[in-house]
């Protein structure tokens, strides 16, 4: 095949056009601005975005979504520009959709949609691609009737009953039972990395998650703490759907696992949320989280609202957390790196990408997993010998030997001193079971 030929092949680009509607509902978010982020996803999506236009409402239109004369006003939009898609900035009903279509004679999304189908083409791995397709059948699920109108155009009565009621109900229990089936498989790996995230407390590594806005950075700062490439970093919005876990040092020879998790945005679907919980559980289970902001975005305050919104969602807002602003050579494009990044209480100013600051950032880290430490005076038996060795490798005790028992008396990470509390209760019990005995 010639390169001519190829060419040829290739889908054309879809023309996208973008709408919004302000109701000032939205603290810190014009409709505008969310426009701008709209555009992007469209351009990540790989659509080229040829206009837009918002419109300030009280309320959204019922049944257009922008007002009927914002409505018409795209006919016009649609002549000027050619535009073979429409993209709405928030979720539309079933209504709006089909009013729009029926309008404009092009294909209609929303946000949601969008960000759906960005999902299903950054998806690399066979569990990324279960909890993509979960999200968008039940994304499909309510709005089915739009897509079998074909069947019963004269509006039902008289001479139009059966196949196409049949033909909808039909598809929508074999939707049903696709979702169950996926949330079944879903649920298979949720519990494979509960079966992962045990091994990793076996081995008592304190464990940390990054979080953040989608494109802040999050891969290419677990790539510069590793110092290699192990996480798929791009200036693109979600560049990493599938979380990758690494080992980290922080100095010292301590040692922990930090885990790159997806990223947030701002409306973001609920099903994402809903389907990705699997793979967000590692942000519940991790000791301490590690929240990535761009420093030089305009919307930081705004992005992190968002962050500690689903955090909320997932159970996880009150986690001991360390902020990294991100991007600092973009704030200070003259600066070499070679002065200290400014550490204030629980945050600290780095940039991934040149490695300004990261070794504050470590020094932050190992501080906070530090004062979730807890002291722990406690004998256990000469048995526990390989609990004893992780308890010196890991924590900051000192033991006496005894003629029986191991004092053990120090500080050490929380999982690691219940572990060690509770192989002393059974040895209390057997002390004071063979006492009563004799």
């Amino acid at each position: 095949m010639s390169q001519r030929d190829a060419i040829d092949l290739a889908p054309p680009v879809e023309r996208a056009f973008l709408v919004a509607v302000d109701t000032g509902d939205d603290p810190g978010w014009t409709a505008e601005d969310s426009l701008n982020e709209l555009a992007a996803l469209a351009a990540t999506a790989g659509a080229d975005v040829v206009g837009a236009e918002w419109q300030n409402r009280r309320h959204v239109d019922p049944n257009w979504y922008v007002g009927k004369g914002k409505a018409e006003e795209l006919l016009q939009a649609k002549s000027e520009t050619g535009f073979d898609i429409l993209v709405a900035d928030d979720e539309l009903s079933p209504v709006q959709q089909k009013s729009l279509e029926s309008l404009l004679n092009v294909k209609v999304i929303d946000r949601s949609r969008l960000i759906l189908d960005i999902f299903a083409l950054h998806a690399q791995t066979h569990e990324g691609r279960l909890q993509v397709e979960l999200a968008q059948l039940e994304y499909q699920l309510p709005r089915l009737t739009r897509l079998w109108t074909h069947l019963s155009r004269t509006g039902g009565g008289i001479g139009t009953r059966g196949p196409g009621e049949s033909q909808l109900e039909t598809d929508r229990r074999l939707i049903r039972e696709r979702i169950k089936k996926m949330k079944e498989r879903v649920e298979d790996v949720r519990r494979q990395r509960q079966t992962a995230a045990r091994g990793r407390d076996r081995r008592l590594y304190p464990t940390v998650a990054i979080v953040g806005y989608t494109n802040a950075g999050k891969s290419t700062l677990l790539n510069a703490l590793v110092g290699s490439e192990v996480a798929r970093a791009e200036d693109k919005l979600f560049a990493t759907l599938d979380p990758t876990s690494r080992q980290v040092k922080l100095g010292d020879g301590q040692v922990v696992i930090v885990t790159d998790t997806v990223g947030f945005i701002h409306k973001l679907p609920h099903q994402l949320v809903d389907a990705f919980r699997a793979t967000l559980e590692e942000v519940t289970r991790a000791d301490v989280l590690l929240e990535v902001v761009d420093a030089a975005d305009d919307h930081a305050p705004e992005h992190r609202t968002t962050v500690q919104s689903v955090l909320d969602e997932l159970g996880a807002g009150d986690k001991p957390r360390l902020t990294a602003f991100n991007k600092a050579d973009l704030l200070y494009p003259g600066s070499d790196g070679s002065r200290p990044a400014p550490a204030v209480s629980g945050s600290v100013l780095v940039s991934a990408a040149t490695g300004f600051g990261l070794e504050t950032l470590r020094g932050e880290i190992a501080a906070l997993l530090a004062s979730l430490w807890e002291d722990v005076d406690v004998a256990v038996p000469y048995a526990a010998g390989e609990l004893l060795a992780r308890v010196r490798e890991r924590g900051t005790v000192d033991l006496e030997y005894g003629e029986r028992d191991v004092r053990v008396v120090g500080r050490m990470a929380p999982g690691l001193a219940g572990e060690l509390r509770a192989v002393a209760a059974r040895w209390a019990e057997s002390l004071a079971e063979g006492s009563a005995a004799s």
